[in-house]
């Protein structure tokens, strides 16, 4: 091996939606680049094996989807090491965020060449997340989505489970804490963005960046829930902030209370519940991506 030589953790999530690609080929288009990959120890846990080889490896290839780098992000924080995406999902949000090749092995054929870029986590309540968090009708849509229907149906899975949860979908209050306001709202979910998208298409907020030291909220306090389908081409061009129906401002930490406990989604998992501590964590780790000029 020469001196120029790289070392990477290649961590694949076999679950995630194209998780049978066979590696042999990134392995072979990683070693052409000058990245000799080693796999992991163990079961296959990413964040175990992240923290066991962080003295053995320069760098950390995640293939998988959003889910699967979001359960990494604690890990990588601890280690410090930058980390490459495979994008391996139904969605790739972060990828699409990062102006990243949706192919793997394109993806793969990036990494060599690529400089690392820092980029900003969310946090809330102690879970890292990297596109958007969500209480409401993104929260009960990540409860009714399963891996399997993913995996079959894609991203139309994802509006397949909406339908179903429209259905059932009731307004709750919120008790929004930011900027030294407090506002109570009637609402159907409320999202707290990192990154530019999420949710298969959607995007928080046009002008946001996963880099830029702020989060995007939004509220979505709508009469019936037939308006949601109204304000769906602008929640995928991220303009739904300019509705008289939904509240947006950017900040960089929030509190948000309910009257009950509800889940909240993190990068399409279930991961904690009301009340909420968000926060920014700028720059707080390192992603091989094109720099922010290049982004689309």
């Amino acid at each position: 091996m020469s001196a120029q030589t790289r070392r990477a953790l290649l961590c694949c999530n076999a679950k995630a939606r194209n998780g049978s690609l066979s590696l042999d080929e990134v392995r072979a288009i990683l070693r052409a680049g000058g990245i000799e990959p080693v796999d992991p120890p163990g079961d296959g846990d990413a964040c175990a094996a992240i923290r066991s080889m962080a003295g053995e490896v320069d760098l950390v290839i995640l293939g998988g989807g959003d889910g699967t780098m979001n359960a990494a992000a604690e890990a990588l924080v601890e280690t410090g090491l930058p980390l490459a995406i495979l994008p391996l999902g139904t969605a790739n949000d972060l990828a699409r965020s990062l102006g990243l090749p949706l192919d793997p092995l394109a993806a793969a054929k990036f990494i060599p060449g690529a400089q690392p870029q820092p980029v900003d986590l969310g946090w809330v309540n102690g879970h890292y997340y990297f596109n958007v968090a969500s209480i409401g009708f993104s929260a009960e849509l990540a409860g009714e989505l399963t891996s399997e229907a993913k995996k079959r149906f894609g991203v139309f899975g994802y509006a397949v489970a909406a339908v179903r949860v429209l259905r059932r979908v009731r307004p709750f209050g919120v008790t929004i804490e930011h900027d030294g306001k407090v506002e109570k709202v009637t609402t159907i979910q409320v999202s707290v963005g990192n990154g530019r998208h999420y949710g298969g298409g959607m995007t928080v907020e046009q002008e946001a960046a996963v880099d830029d030291g702020n989060l995007d909220f939004y509220s979505l306090e709508v009469a019936h829930w037939w308006r949601l389908l109204a304000l769906l081409p602008a929640l995928r061009r991220g303009t739904h902030g300019k509705a008289a129906d939904v509240r947006a401002f950017k900040t960089r930490e929030i509190r948000l209370t309910t009257r009950k406990p509800r889940p909240i989604n993190t990068d399409g998992e279930l991961t904690t519940h009301t009340p909420a501590h968000f926060k920014v964590m700028p720059k707080i780790l390192r992603i091989y991506a094109p720099p922010p000029s290049q982004r689309g």
